[in-house]
């Protein structure tokens, strides 16, 4: 594909877009240039329109996204036949263990949550499909970047910001490289309040019937009631079966 084939305007205007977020929900024009890496003049063009088109909204100084933007995520999970085939799946494995149970898919250096059954919110944030999380620090992206090569690893946490949500989360790059070659090598991943304090969870990849791995699912505790150390052995027997019973339905 050469350059002239390519929309310089659409993709400066994902840009800006991609600039909003759970910390980010509302932007001045100079933030969202700041953000998006995008001169201010540029910036504003993209947010006027988006405004224009009903996506965003304006107040004069802040822009904020509207719900029509959910029109552009919605299109992909109702393209995409995954999180339908996931979720009862995810509803089975949350009733067995008793706590939540997720999927996800690895996004460059995040993971989108594509399916969840919640037995109760567990985090402060509200997860939901759609939601992203950094993969470094999540089991599910744990487990994504363990499918991938050594050097495909590199590049994602080279683009991601590897900031200390808790005092226990991993940020040294080197540390990160080396659970993910132990979560590589067991074929799942346990995350103790590396997120939040107060949570924890244990991830298992979804393969497909010729063994790519396709997606991840998780069950998340409350770490007083469930530690860390004991998920593998409360937990782990049901996602292996959710595991074992996805494979032959994916193609």
């Amino acid at each position: 594909m050469g350059e002239r084939d390519l929309m310089g305007g659409f993709a400066k205007g994902l840009k800006v877009l991609e600039a909003f977020g759970v910390e980010r929900q509302r932007l001045s024009i100079t933030e969202a240039s700041e953000v998006s890496g995008l001169d201010r003049a540029t910036t504003r063009r993209c947010l006027l329109t988006l405004a224009d088109l009903g996506y965003a909204d304006y107040d004069g100084k802040f822009f904020s996204l509207t719900p029509k933007i959910l029109r552009i995520g919605h299109a992909w999970l109702s393209a995409t036949p995954l999180p339908m085939l996931l979720q009862p799946h995810l509803d089975q494995l949350s009733e067995r263990v008793g706590h939540s149970a997720s999927a996800s898919i690895l996004d460059n250096s995040e993971i989108v949550y594509i399916a969840r059954a919640s037995q109760k919110r567990v985090m402060s944030i509200n997860l939901m499909p759609g939601s992203r999380l950094p993969a470094y620090s999540a089991s599910m992206g744990r487990v994504l970047l363990a499918a991938l090569s050594d050097a495909e690893v590199d590049a994602i946490l080279s683009r991601s910001q590897l900031k200390a949500h808790t005092p226990r989360t991993l940020t040294d790059p080197m540390a990160i490289k080396a659970e993910i070659a132990r979560v590589r090598e067991q074929g799942y991943a346990v995350i103790d309040q590396e997120l939040e304090i107060g949570l924890c969870s244990i991830a298992v990849p979804v393969r497909n019937d010729r063994g790519r791995v396709v997606a991840a699912i998780n069950v998340g505790a409350p770490a007083a009631v469930l530690p860390a150390s004991e998920l593998p052995g409360h937990c782990l027997p049901a996602l292996r079966e959710v595991q074992a019973r996805l494979k032959p339905l994916l193609a």
